[in-house]
């Protein structure tokens, strides 16, 4: 069973940046690493994932701000100019081993991290 643990949340000015790191408790192979956010009021929406040839892939809101990158059990999602529209709990996800990204969707990650608040003003 993975555990994934999420930091670098934090409050944030508009145009700064963050850098989120996920951690999983053990070595994933050939997976789909992702971030998730639900920002407050709002359903979960997908960040950007990143899985061989399947990334990386960014939500649309953020491309060109974000970079996700992957290293074995870590994931990192440089975070840039940010937006007050940013502001949401992120959560980590992975995939089991040998599992492609496929369109990013939820159902594809089975370990999810308990969240980090980022807030943007």
């Amino acid at each position: 069973h993975v555990q994934l643990v999420e930091s670098g949340g934090g409050s944030v000015e508009a145009g700064g940046s963050l850098v989120l790191s996920c951690v999983a408790s053990r070595v994933t192979y050939k997976t789909c690493m992702g971030w998730f956010r639900t920002p407050s009021g709002k359903g979960r929406e997908g960040v950007a994932y990143i899985g061989g040839r399947d990334g990386p892939t960014y939500a649309d809101s953020v491309k060109g701000r974000f970079t996700i990158s992957e290293d074995n059990a870590k994931n990192t999602l440089q975070m840039d100019n940010l937006k007050p529209e940013d502001t949401a709990m992120y959560y980590c996800a992975a995939s089991q081993p040998y599992t492609f990204c496929g369109d990013g969707r939820a159902s594809v990650f089975r370990y999810w991290g308990q969240g980090t608040q980022v807030t943007v003003s």
